[in-house]
């Protein structure tokens, strides 16, 4: 039996030693620093009994790979083994050095793993080592391969249905209908406004190809517009008479659809104020919650000079208070 694999310097000091059975690190350490002792250098042996153990030892520079073993082990396979030792050292380290060894030492470690199970050698080779510690295998390959198709896949299809609610809202636009709703969210839950927002929202995060379209008038941002819902029935037609819409000034059918799916101007008095709530959340796929977050926005718009120093009452009972942004 194979007890422990060292490599040592030429006064029996451990840079790396791998134990294959039980054996307490004093107990190493003394094998190790008897082994100097036992060598007569008028012998030209290889090996060196005690009454316990065999050491099995070829030099390598100023450096010594020992192998401890039993008296009844067999000294032909032990020879076999050191060498398949000796020659997988180099494979890790440039020099045969007690720095570079001890730089490298868990590599030679799970090396000597390879050669020696539970302190009898495994029937292996030196490109066999090689391929085990590299770990590199075909079926993570493929793996990998068939994961990355997949997820281009899904990336593709998630374009693909952006386009089509795209699509689908401008379509609703043209026919003064309500654009479709999201079968998670509820089409009875969900505004016509709110969808679209939605659907610009993943067509921006998914990026498609730039193709040459019509321009359309891209308005301020909604965030700084403040009582703009008197100007929705003129973007509105602004919008259809820019994509090439006959606008009908009778009331006709379509005319009395459009009034119904369009808000009716609110009345703007001199102090005017809005009130929006936005919530953005994160799910996983089975339901869970990951991360929610409310953002409410009281918009407040004073035409009239007279209106300019007013006092607003807010029941608000969150003790951070509120962040003031002033329009330019």
């Amino acid at each position: 039996v194979l007890l422990a694999a060292a490599v040592c310097t030429k006064a029996g000091k451990a840079i790396v030693s791998r134990q294959f059975v039980e054996m307490t690190r004093t107990r190493i350490e003394g094998l190790l620093a008897a082994f100097p002792k036992l060598m007569n250098t008028g012998k030209q042996h290889t090996f060196v009994e005690t009454e316990s153990v065999r050491y099995v030892y070829q030099p390598m520079e100023k450096l010594y790979m020992v192998l401890i073993t039993t008296k009844n082990s067999n000294i032909l396979e032990d020879l076999e083994t050191l060498r398949l030792f000796s020659r997988v050292i180099p494979e890790y380290c440039r020099a045969l050095e007690e720095n570079e060894i001890s730089e490298h030492c868990f590599d030679l470690i799970f090396a000597f793993d390879e050669i020696v199970a539970l302190g009898y050698r495994e029937n292996v080779n030196l490109a066999q080592i090689r391929t085990f510690t590299e770990m590199d295998s075909h079926e993570e390959k493929v793996f990998r391969a068939v994961r990355e198709t997949q997820e281009r896949e899904a990336k593709a299809e998630m374009r693909r249905k952006a386009k089509e609610l795209q699509q689908a809202r401008r379509d609703a636009e043209r026919h003064g209908k309500k654009a479709p709703g999201f079968g998670g969210f509820g089409s009875s839950a969900m505004s016509g406004g709110m969808t679209a927002m939605i659907t610009e929202t993943i067509i921006e995060t998914e990026k498609p190809k730039v193709a040459p379209a019509p321009a359309r008038p891209s308005g301020p941002s909604k965030a700084l517009k403040l009582g703009a819902k008197g100007k929705e029935v003129d973007n509105f037609v602004d919008k259809l008479k820019s994509e090439g819409e006959n606008i009908m000034t009778s009331v006709g059918k379509r005319s009395v659809e459009a009034a119904k799916v369009l808000a009716p101007p609110i009345n703007m008095e001199s102090v005017h104020m809005k009130i929006e709530e936005k919530i953005s959340l994160t799910c996983g796929r089975d339901g869970g919650l990951q991360n929610m977050e409310l953002h409410g926005m009281i918009m407040l718009h004073i035409s009239d000079e007279k209106f300019a120093r007013i006092r607003l009452h807010v029941e608000n009972e969150d003790k951070r208070g509120v962040q003031l942004q002033v329009k330019p």
